[in-house]
């Protein structure tokens, strides 16, 4: 059985995903759409796509689509994800998911409703190298999990008009890199009890950096930073009882770890990517929809709503207004 794929928001992330579907067997792309024609036909000549969609309703009402992969700016995801599951299509929805609880909440409430396939495209969780480091986790390597340290920074000096300092195209540290280090707690730690945040704001009320402190009621906790104002190593940690666990630059594709027993040897362990790191995704989403399943028990919706409920909190505490978008196109 093939997979016949959809890409909605032919923009930098949707070109470099849909490269790497050259390294999944029974998934294929067959559709593009945009709001823009002439973007739509381009990617679509590009890509050796067969079917360029003006507008995004178009794309919902293809037949031959099974699943679309949703790379719109993050406010623009609810209303595609929203009408893509009643058409009955599988979705996988970029990060952030939405910029507000309540949109994602709206989306996972869908897919559980009608039975159609929803995932976050949280690529990370699926890395190899992520992968085995879950693995070590469950294993006790380290003991149990007291902490994770993360970080992820830019130096964007982009002026007026840009899209990460927009309002109304979701921009913001908080919804294009803080998703990930808060994803990355959640993965490990599960949903905390406590959020604390403190950051800035750009004249255009997003929000430029933050550290957060997430807490459990056990004591165990996360100490994350993004930035889009400050070049950062991107690293992250996880600490346990016995150990712990190093995730060398950049934490959110890594080809390597690094553990640490105590007492013991560090042990380098490098397992490397295929492609460029989105087919190992692709491939989750194609093969729960082809056997017919709702989720993915790697990538689960309840840790996305999870995750978005703490950046909620964040941005509460920043002063930062999300700007959702509507729930129909």
């Amino acid at each position: 059985m093939t997979v016949r794929w959809g890409v909605v928001g032919p923009g930098r992330i949707a070109e470099a995903l849909v490269r790497d579907f050259a390294h999944v067997p029974g998934a294929e792309v067959v559709a593009v759409a945009s709001r823009s024609a002439e973007r739509a036909a381009a990617f679509a000549d590009r890509h050796g796509i067969a079917r360029a969609h003006t507008g995004y309703r178009a794309i919902l009402d293809d037949p031959q689509v099974d699943v679309l992969y949703v790379a719109t700016p993050h406010p623009q995801h609810r209303a595609v994800a929203l009408g893509a599951i009643e058409a009955g299509k599988a979705v996988l929805v970029e990060k952030a998911f939405t910029v507000s609880s309540v949109a994602t909440r709206e989306i996972a409430a869908a897919s559980r409703r009608t039975g159609v396939f929803a995932m976050e495209a949280m690529w990370t969780r699926f890395f190899p190298a992520v992968v085995r480091l879950r693995e070590l986790v469950a294993d006790g390597a380290i003991g149990e999990i007291r902490s994770v340290q993360a970080d992820l920074g830019v130096r964007n000096r982009s002026g007026v008009g840009d899209r990460y300092l927009a309002p109304e195209l979701g921009g913001g540290a908080l919804f294009d890199l803080g998703v990930y280090p808060i994803s990355f707690a959640q993965m490990l730690l599960g949903a905390p009890s406590v959020v604390t945040a403190t950051g800035a704001l750009a004249p255009t009320g997003v929000d430029l950096e933050e550290s957060i402190l997430l807490g459990w009621p056990d004591g165990r906790s996360a100490a994350l930073q993004v930035s889009l104002r400050c070049a950062m190593p991107g690293s992250a940690r996880v600490i346990g009882t016995e150990g712990w666990i190093e995730v060398p630059p950049r934490f959110h594709h890594p080809d390597r770890i690094e553990l640490h027993r105590y007492g013991a040897e560090p042990e380098q362990i490098v397992l490397p990517a295929t492609g460029g790191g989105y087919s190992h995704e692709i491939a989750e989403v194609t093969e729960r929809v082809a056997a017919g399943e709702q989720e993915s028990p790697v990538m689960p919706l309840a840790d996305t709503v999870a995750v978005q409920d703490v950046m909620a909190a964040v941005a509460d505490q920043l002063g930062v207004v999300p700007q959702e978008g509507p729930a129909t196109l």
